[in-house]
């Protein structure tokens, strides 16, 4: 599943890899409904690289996303959860959010799905809300052994420039990605950070859309994540 978030950074973006400079101790800090997040990059081959130079774990071909012009590779981080790094296909005519990836010059977080359970239940508790919406939508996507995977989908109107997630919601009979794609990683940090005009207000959102997403204060908003692999982290600030 892909759902890339046209964020202001994808023109301009840099990502940085370094060793992990927090101590996390036992308890991960992670999103419990977090389903999977993105790693934008602008050719496959160089996005999978990125992650397995860190990491020691090299991430499978996913399929191609027909419509969309793009394709992915895939990687577990633990149960229910996993990387999607997703990148221009070659062999489909290009898409805006194409454009937005080919304009990388390092693989960047470009967005990230939860999963809230019923999504048409959801659907209706974020409208009771007031909370704009589009979808549910369905969605599907070929693996190469020729298995099909389904979803549905539900995006937010106004995500906060990518900070807050997409939704989704699995098929039944669909094998989860996190269960079958290169196994090894896991996520040990996913959080958000913005300014400190904008702190109070995410976190409100954030309460409003039932997620316990770790936010924190910083110059300039962004996404972070370290993913722990059998050769190191990947810590991925941008």
């Amino acid at each position: 599943m892909h759902s890339v978030s046209r964020r202001r950074f994808l023109i301009t973006a840099s990502a940085s890899l370094a060793a992990a400079s927090i101590t996390l101790g036992d308890e991960e800090r992670t999103p419990i409904l977090l389903d999977h997040i993105l790693l934008g990059s602008s050719n496959l081959d160089d996005g999978i690289a990125f992650v397995e130079r860190s990491t020691g774990v090299r991430a499978a071909f996913g399929g191609v996303h027909p419509g969309a012009g793009t394709q992915n590779a895939l990687l577990s981080l633990g149960r229910n959860r996993y990387l999607e790094i997703i990148a221009p296909d070659p062999n489909q005519p290009a898409t805006d959010d194409v454009r937005d990836l080919r304009g990388l010059e390092n693989p960047v977080l470009v967005g990230w799905a939860a999963h809230p359970g019923n999504i048409e239940v959801f659907a209706t508790l974020l409208r009771d809300k007031g909370i704009e919406a589009i979808g549910p939508k369905p969605g599907s996507r070929k693996r190469p052994d020729g298995r099909v995977l389904n979803w549905k989908t539900l995006a937010l109107k106004d995500n906060a420039e990518g900070l807050l997630p997409f939704f989704i919601e699995w098929g039944a009979g669909s094998i989860h990605p996190s269960v079958d794609a290169p196994q090894g990683c896991s996520l040990e940090l996913f959080e958000a950070a913005t300014t400190a005009q904008e702190f109070i207000e995410l976190q409100h959102r954030a309460d409003q859309l039932q997620l316990d997403l770790p936010i924190t204060k910083a110059r300039t908003a962004h996404l972070h994540a370290i993913i722990a692999g059998p050769k190191g982290r990947l810590d991925i600030t941008f």
